[in-house]
């Protein structure tokens, strides 16, 4: 099992790696701020309720980058697997050098996703990966003069995230104990709507502590490398963000 998700694993990073690596590139960054919770609610038996909320900043906390929520619907298969269905809806806002909005407009997004997480133990280190199926409806603006979106645009996208967490004292982590968390995500776009086959990857490093079952903290460095579904005369734009994450995680 776990040799094949490593096969699968480094599939997805040569497609990705392939699509990353073109010359006629338009290259700028952005100083960014990220800000979330997240929440795990047990309903009944294998069935729990996902919630989160993320409010992410550009030029640190200056400029609006996203502002988004997720829900979900979680079913615990086994003590390492959990299938999950939800919706999330983003506002995406007009920030950075070169928006993800060629009008300059914020724009409204909503998801339908399926995710698939699996979990494993490496010695002391935790590794979760999570494989996520999204379909996305993106707000459009036909002209300058819109003041709502006119229609939305269907796109679809697939994730996978690897996640590491060490804990710093003993070999496993438990209440009242700080840990180190990394993770990277990949993010490729496909279907008829999409410019962009490489979407976004992001990698982070951050440092936790683990107050009990329920509550534990994260603070860290996280870098965004983006690429627009758009280009201008010929050339792809990507962005390469960087800055602070701060997650806190409240399971109930």
């Amino acid at each position: 099992m776990q040799k094949n998700i490593v096969l699968l694993c480094l599939s997805i990073l040569l497609i990705a790696t392939k699509t990353y690596a073109q010359n006629n590139r338009i290259n700028t960054s952005n100083t960014i701020a990220w800000t979330s919770l997240m929440s795990n609610i047990k309903v009944k038996g294998n069935w729990s309720l996902l919630v989160e909320y993320h409010n992410r900043r550009a030029q640190l906390y200056k400029d609006g980058q996203q502002s988004l929520v997720r829900l979900g619907l979680n079913y615990k298969m086994n003590s390492q697997t959990f299938f999950r269905i939800g919706y999330a809806w983003a506002e995406n806002f007009a920030y950075g050098e070169y928006p993800i909005n060629s009008l300059g407009k914020t724009f409204t997004e909503h998801r339908i996703y399926e995710s698939l997480l699996y979990t494993h133990q490496l010695d002391k280190v935790s590794i979760s990966h999570r494989f996520m199926l999204e379909q996305r409806f993106i707000g459009k603006y036909l002209s300058a003069a819109s003041i709502t979106e006119d229609e939305y645009t269907y796109a679809n996208r697939i994730r996978y995230m690897v996640k590491c967490q060490i804990p710093l004292k003993g070999r496993q982590l438990k209440n009242k104990t700080p840990y180190i968390s990394c993770y990277n995500e990949l993010f490729i776009g496909f279907g008829k709507n999409v410019n962009a086959i490489f979407d976004q990857n992001r990698c982070a490093v951050l440092c936790g502590y683990r107050w009990n079952t329920t509550t534990s903290l994260e603070i860290g460095f996280i870098n965004q490398q983006l690429q627009l579904n758009r280009s201008i005369n010929n050339w792809h734009i990507f962005q390469n963000n960087t800055g602070i994450t701060t997650n806190l995680n409240v399971n109930l």
